[in-house]
């Protein structure tokens, strides 16, 4: 039966008993920009310095978000004594080595998604990062958002009965131009990893790692994929369609459908937003909404993981308990596989 109310979310409230870590972000560009001004209105959380290969760049930055240690190097940064936590926000096919080089110093690393190209780099910082005994986190924002939280509950409560779909797509229309980091393979390019992760994060959430993995799309012609619909197999008659695309902006919804009751995530599914909890079997039956009640919007989510982060950090864990290294690992591993089908076209 679905709930008569809906679960109240577990938020990640600043000053409530986390450590104020400083932080340092290498790679200035725009998401580290959203990541700063998020940590600097809505977190206890510190960003200290800032790393770029141009140290003009890294300067324009610091002078712009109030850092007091502008760096020309990721080595001076990730040894800098005042810096706790590292914050690696540059194309993914650099996330491997930063990693490593912060875990080899000592510190705690928030490594945008997606963690690495490939699940095999993914276990590589994983087990880096337990012989160290830091804590290593990918900066999947939408895991420690409320809706999360709440979803998470419904479904762990049985809200929905036997889950039997998910459904999420996650699209943009990305420049054309070959020059685009999205185009280039040697940057871990294409829409998979970049915006597919987002629609994959959501199914494992929801159903887990998948038994099977097929993959249908079309490539650029610089090499990497351009739209895909994957179809995951779960067991027991549970599916999984996914799509992404750098071609064209689709809905970015998502939808978890139940014997007993169906939730459809607006779009941008994501981020900051709202869902409808609705009976499967009556369509005139009592729906329930639910909206985010933190008046956080957008960007301003990026604040949850930081304040997570910490949190875990100040519990001694060494991985994220909402999503653990074996699941981020997992994640890329089914990645891979589609990534492996659709090159192959």
């Amino acid at each position: 039966m679905p709930p008569s109310r809906l679960p109240e979310p577990e938020l990640y409230l600043p000053g409530t008993g986390e450590p104020s870590l400083r932080w340092g972000i290498v790679g200035p560009g725009w998401i580290a920009g959203e990541f700063a001004s998020a940590l600097r209105s809505h977190t206890a959380q510190r960003v200290v310095a800032v790393s770029s290969r141009s140290r003009a760049r890294a300067e324009r930055f610091a002078t712009g978000h109030g850092i007091e240690h502008a760096l020309g190097t990721t080595e001076q940064l990730v040894t800098h004594p005042e810096v706790d936590v590292v914050y690696v926000a540059t194309p993914q096919s650099e996330h491997l080595d930063i990693g490593l080089a912060a875990i080899a110093a000592g510190k705690h690393v928030l490594i945008e998604k997606p963690i690495t190209v490939t699940a095999a780099e993914a276990r590589k910082l994983a087990d880096a990062a337990r012989s160290a005994g830091v804590l290593v986190m990918e900066a999947m924002w939408s895991r420690y958002l409320p809706q999360a939280s709440v979803i998470r509950r419904l479904l762990a409560d049985g809200a929905l009965g036997e889950v039997r779909a998910v459904f999420a797509d996650h699209g943009q229309a990305i420049t054309a131009d070959p020059g685009h980091r999205l185009h280039r393979p040697e940057l871990g390019g294409g829409a998979l990893l970049d915006l597919g992760i987002y629609p994959a994060q959501f199914s494992s959430m929801v159903l887990g790692a998948p038994t099977r993995v097929v993959a249908v799309g079309g490539m650029t012609e610089t090499g990497v994929d351009a739209y895909s619909t994957l179809v995951l197999s779960h067991g027991d008659g549970a599916q999984s369609t996914l799509y992404s695309s750098i071609l064209t902006r689709t809905p970015t919804t998502a939808v978890i459908a139940g014997s007993e009751a169906t939730i459809t995530v607006d779009g941008a599914f994501y981020t900051p937003t709202s869902f409808t909890l609705a009976p499967s079997d009556d369509p005139s039956g009592p729906v329930l909404t639910w909206s985010d009640p933190t008046g956080l919007r957008r960007f301003d989510g990026l604040s949850w993981e930081a304040t997570a982060l910490a949190r875990f950090v100040g519990e001694g864990r060494t991985e994220s308990p909402v999503h653990t290294l074996e699941e981020t690992v997992s994640i890329l591993a089914t990645i891979d596989q589609a990534r492996a089908q659709l090159a192959a076209f």
